[in-house]
């Protein structure tokens, strides 16, 4: 007989990409990335980070106002763009729903087999190709000035720089 699942059980686990397990109970809101028993460092995003956690509010705000949900969420949100990387790197994302555990704080966590620098540049290039996907839609002058812009965007550096401007050593980065 299969036992009820009880909310906020301490022995709950993630099974993590690398083969290591660990409880959603230890990852809390300031969490970026840790470090593995495996040797790696994972990162680690819940669905209570903004997505201006990775670009700037005043992107976010043009991509929340051009992109229209078909789901439970209002609007675009850090659940989308981690359902992005997920769909692309379906076996270096582990999630899990922790949203009857009302002592963790959020409702979503994923962990990457990569590190928060990696996952960074990773959601960077995966916005900017859902960004140029939507304006080849548009008019051909548009879609053209937005593919020589891109040419001279080095998303490597920019994240560089974002982070850097974002103070991500500390839990208490501010917006941009």
């Amino acid at each position: 007989m299969p036992e009820p699942r009880v909310p906020g059980r301490d022995d709950e686990r993630l099974s993590l990409p690398c083969g290591e397990t660990i409880r959603p109970l230890d990852l809390d809101l300031g969490l970026r990335e840790f470090d593995c028993a495996c040797g790696s460092t994972h990162a680690v995003v819940v669905d209570a980070h903004p997505i201006s956690r990775f670009i700037p509010e005043s992107v976010v705000a043009i991509l929340q106002s051009v992109i229209e949900t078909a789901d439970e969420f209002p609007e675009f949100n850090l659940v989308h763009v981690m359902g992005m990387v997920t769909e692309e790197f379906p076996d270096r994302v582990a999630t899990a729903d922790v949203a009857d555990d009302g002592r963790i704080g959020y409702s979503l966590v994923w962990v990457t087999d990569f590190d928060a620098r990696r996952l960074h540049a990773i959601i960077v290039e995966l916005l900017v190709e859902l960004m140029e996907h939507a304006v080849s839609h548009g008019d051909a002058e548009a879609a053209t000035s937005f593919e020589r812009q891109m040419l001279d965007f080095d998303i490597e550096a920019f994240v560089e720089q974002y982070r850097r401007d974002r103070e991500f050593e500390s839990e208490f980065d501010t917006a941009l």
